[in-house]
């Protein structure tokens, strides 16, 4: 896939404004501070592809980008959950059309979930784990923010995270860090497993 060329296509405020054309997509999900769209920056190889904020909770609508290399493959960055600061009930609303993009979104291949590795596995992020392995889909865990971590204290969260993970069916779990390219090359490859087909 030809992540260097990934281009913004839309953003979506329900299910009914999702892309017509797509045939499989990767949802990218975690907390407002997880680092999401810097993760797809990053990985797309561009700085300003999926805009990125100092005030956590900017991502408030389904904002799909388009991969060329094989036709209709999408990245979507969904909003994150917990700080964003907006009444309760616009907050509820995103959770709700979240909610129904996860549950009924046909063309959805996988999910990649990023959690802070210095606070890893918050309630929200094993929900999102519950939910995934109640649909059948396989999830793949980013353990941001690695380059806060001294090596050894890094593996041995990733140690316990997988532990943790261990016979709840397709999941993963790896270090990652965008400022410091730590995993890129381990999570493409995911996206190339769940996109390629």
């Amino acid at each position: 896939m030809q992540y260097d060329q990934t281009t913004f296509a839309l953003s979506a405020v329900s299910l009914d404004g999702c892309p017509g054309d797509s045939a499989a997509e990767v949802a990218f999900a975690g907390r407002s501070n997880a680092g999401k769209s810097s993760a797809i920056n990053a990985i797309c190889r561009q700085s300003r592809l999926a805009r990125t904020s100092k005030t956590p909770g900017r991502t408030q609508m389904l904002n799909f980008f388009v991969v060329p290399g094989v036709a209709g493959r999408y990245l979507v960055d969904l909003p994150g959950y917990g700080y964003a600061k907006v009444p309760l009930e616009v907050k509820e609303q995103w959770q709700r059309e979240m909610q129904h993009y996860l549950n009924g979104r046909e063309q959805l291949r996988g999910i990649v979930l990023l959690s802070d590795i210095r606070h890893p596995l918050k309630e929200f992020d094993r929900q999102m784990i519950d939910w995934a392995q109640g649909a059948g889909l396989p999830l793949h865990l980013l353990l941001t923010k690695a380059d806060k971590m001294k090596r050894n204290p890094a593996h041995n969260v990733m140690a316990e995270v997988r532990k943790e993970l261990s016979g709840r069916g397709a999941l993963e779990a790896q270090l990652f860090s965008a400022t410091a390219g730590v995993g890129l090359e381990q999570v493409r490859e995911r996206l190339d497993s769940w996109l390629g087909g």
